[in-house]
C-alpha cells in the first residue's frame, strides 16, 4: 500500500462525517492479507475468520487510541497477532486434560481439510511449521509467507530484530530436519 494511500485513509478516519468511508476503505484494503496472517498461524477457516471478525472489532473500537507512531498496517497486525496468540492460548487450555495437544489437532485437521491444494511437500512443510514452537511459527509465517521485513515484525512483536532472525534461522532450521527426516 502506498504512504499517500494511508494518508487519505487516516484523513478520512480523523473526521466524523467521513469515519465510516474510511474504515470501510481500511477493511477492503486489509482483510486479505490479515485473513491469511491468521489463517497460517490458526489452521481452521472458521477459526481465522472469527479471529479477523475480532480483529475488525477492536480495531473499530480503539481507533481513537491510535497514536500514528506506526503504520496503520503495523497496527493492524499487532491487533490481530495478539488476537491470534490469545485464541490459542485458549485453545490449549481446553486441551490440558486431552490425550492429544492442540497442535497435532491443528495437524490433524489440515491433513483432513478438502480445500488445502497443496503437494506432499507442501503438506509436510505446514506440519512442520505447526510443530513449531508458537513464537517461532509466528516468525516464521510473517518472515516467509507475508514476506514482512524483519523491521516491520519487530514493531508488530515488540521483539529486537536479532532476536527476530535467531527466531527465523532456529524455525527453518527446525523445519529442515523435519522435511529431511524421511
Amino acid at each position: 500500500m502506498s504512504k499517500i494511500k494511508e494518508e487519505e485513509i487516516i484523513s478520512l478516519l480523523s473526521k466524523p462525517e467521513t469515519f465510516n468511508q474510511g474504515f470501510e476503505i481500511l477493511v477492503k484494503t486489509y482483510s486479505k492479507q490479515l485473513y491469511f496472517h491468521i489463517r497460517r498461524m490458526l489452521i481452521i477457516h472458521q477459526d481465522a475468520d472469527d479471529v479477523l471478525q475480532e480483529t475488525w472489532i477492536k480495531a473499530f473500537t480503539q481507533i481513537s487510541k491510535f497514536r500514528f507512531e506506526s503504520s496503520i498496517y503495523t497496527w493492524l497486525y499487532r491487533i490481530a497477532t495478539n488476537n491470534c496468540l490469545n485464541f490459542l492460548d485458549k485453545k490449549k487450555r481446553q486441551f490440558v486434560f486431552s490425550a492429544l495437544n492442540y497442535e497435532d489437532s491443528l495437524v490433524q485437521k489440515l491433513e483432513s481439510d478438502k480445500y488445502f491444494d497443496g503437494d506432499d511437500l507442501q503438506l509436510k512443510l505446514q506440519k512442520a511449521v505447526l510443530k513449531l514452537p508458537e513464537k517461532q511459527r509466528l516468525v516464521f509465517n510473517m518472515k516467509y509467507y507475508g514476506e514482512m521485513k524483519y523491521d516491520e515484525i519487530s514493531e508488530i512483536l515488540g521483539t529486537s530484530v536479532g532476536a527476530l532472525k535467531a527466531s527465523y534461522h532456529h524455525a527453518t532450521t527446525k523445519i529442515e530436519k523435519y522435511i529431511n527426516e524421511d
